[in-house]
C-alpha cells in the first residue's frame, strides 16, 4: 500500500515523502524585495517536516504585475547570494526545492495588460528571454527545479488557452502553435540549466471555448517530447472545489488520472487535501502517486511533524482563503 510518508522517486530525484508544498507568494519580505529571518525559518520548518519537495512562493516575472507587491524578484543585486542561502538551508534536510516563475499581465511601458493578440513577436522573444535569464538565475542560486506556471489565469496559461489566444501567426491557431511560445522557452532552459523543469496547468477551465481535458493531454504529451521533467495539474477556480472526500465526485481527480496514464513523467495533483486519512485513501484508490499542498503549511509550516507522529492527522486549515 502507498503511504503518504513514503520515500519515492521523482523524474530524477528523491522524495521523503510524496507530498508537495506549493507556495503563495512572500507577503513577509523586505521593502528591498530582500528575503527575511521569517521566510528562511519558514522554509527549514517545512523541510524538516518532512516534505518531499518544495516548490518556492511565486518570483514574479515582472514588477508592474498583479503579484509584485507581494512577491520576491530576480531583479535585485543579492539575488543569487540569498537563494543559494535559501536552498542550501532547504538541502540540509535533504529536500528538493523549485523555483516558481510567473506572471498575470503583460505590460509594455505605457500599455498595460496587453492582450494576447496584440502581442508582437518581438514582445514574445522579450518575454522569452525574460524567462531564461530568470531560470538561469534560479540554477546559479542552487534550485533543483523552476516551475512555469502555465495554469491558473497566469498570462502563459492565457496564451495557450483558444479561449483568449486569437492570432493567426504561427503562434496561434492549433495546440501546437499556442504552445510554441513555451517550448521554444523549454528547449533553451534545458539547454542551459541543470534544473528539472516542472509546468503547472489547468487540467480545463470550463469556458466555451476553452482548455477541454483532452488538448491538455495533448499539450502535456508536447511538454513531456520537449524535454518537461514533471507536471502539477489545477484548475482556475476557487480551492475549495478540491476538497471533496469522494474523488468519483471531484472531476479534478479524474481529470489528473486520465493525464498519468497519457504520460510517463511524474503528476501531481494540485489542491485541496487537508487531511491525513484523505490522502492516503487518494494515493490507494487511483494512480495518483503525489499531492501538492499549500494552505496547510501557511496555517502550520510544520504540521506534518504532528502527522507523521500521530498517524491521522487533520490540517486546522479550514481554507477560508484569509492567507490571500
Amino acid at each position: 500500500m502507498k503511504d503518504l510518508f513514503d520515500y519515492c522517486e521523482f523524474g530524477d530525484l528523491k522524495l521523503n515523502s510524496r507530498i508537495v508544498r506549493t507556495g503563495l507568494w512572500e507577503s513577509q519580505r523586505e521593502k528591498s524585495g530582500n528575503l527575511t529571518p521569517e521566510i528562511y525559518n519558514r522554509y527549514e520548518n517545512i523541510a524538516a517536516s518532512g516534505a518531499g519537495l518544495i516548490i518556492s512562493e511565486l518570483y514574479s516575472l515582472y514588477p508592474r504585475d498583479v503579484f509584485s507587491k507581494y512577491s520576491n524578484t530576480t531583479h535585485y543585486s543579492r539575488f543569487v547570494r540569498e537563494a543559494r542561502d535559501l536552498t542550501d538551508l532547504v538541502h540540509v534536510y535533504d529536500v528538493p526545492i523549485f523555483a516558481q516563475l510567473g506572471f498575470v499581465q503583460f505590460n509594455k511601458r505605457t500599455e498595460q495588460n496587453i492582450k494576447i493578440e496584440d502581442v508582437t513577436v518581438e514582445d514574445i522573444r522579450k518575454i522569452q528571454t525574460d524567462m531564461i535569464i530568470a531560470s538561469q538565475k534560479f540554477n546559479y542560486g542552487g534550485f533543483d527545479g523552476i516551475q512555469l506556471g502555465l495554469g491558473n489565469y497566469y498570462f502563459l496559461s492565457r496564451f495557450i488557452n483558444p479561449n483568449f489566444n486569437t492570432r493567426d501567426d504561427r503562434y496561434g491557431g492549433n495546440t501546437l502553435n499556442r504552445l510554441r511560445i513555451v517550448l521554444e522557452m523549454i528547449k533553451v532552459i534545458k539547454n542551459t540549466t541543470g534544473l528539472h523543469i516542472n509546468c503547472r496547468l489547468n487540467a480545463f477551465d470550463g469556458t466555451t471555448n476553452g482548455m477541454t481535458l483532452d488538448e491538455t493531454i495533448e499539450i502535456c504529451k508536447l511538454l513531456e517530447k520537449h524535454g518537461v521533467d514533471s507536471l502539477q495539474i489545477t484548475r482556475p477556480r476557487s480551492p475549495q472545489f478540491f476538497t471533496l472526500e469522494n474523488k468519483e465526485t471531484n472531476p479534478l481527480v479524474d481529470a489528473a488520472e486520465k493525464i498519468i496514464g497519457s504520460v510517463d513523467i511524474p503528476v501531481i495533483l494540485g489542491g485541496g487535501s487537508n487531511s491525513q486519512s484523505q490522502i492516503n485513501r487518494l494515493l490507494n484508490s487511483s494512480s495518483i502517486d503525489f499531492i501538492s499542498m499549500q494552505r496547510p503549511f501557511v496555517h502550520d509550516p510544520s504540521f506534518l511533524v504532528d502527522w507523521h507522529m500521530e498517524g491521522n492527522g487533520v490540517s486546522g486549515c479550514r481554507t477560508c482563503n484569509n492567507c490571500y
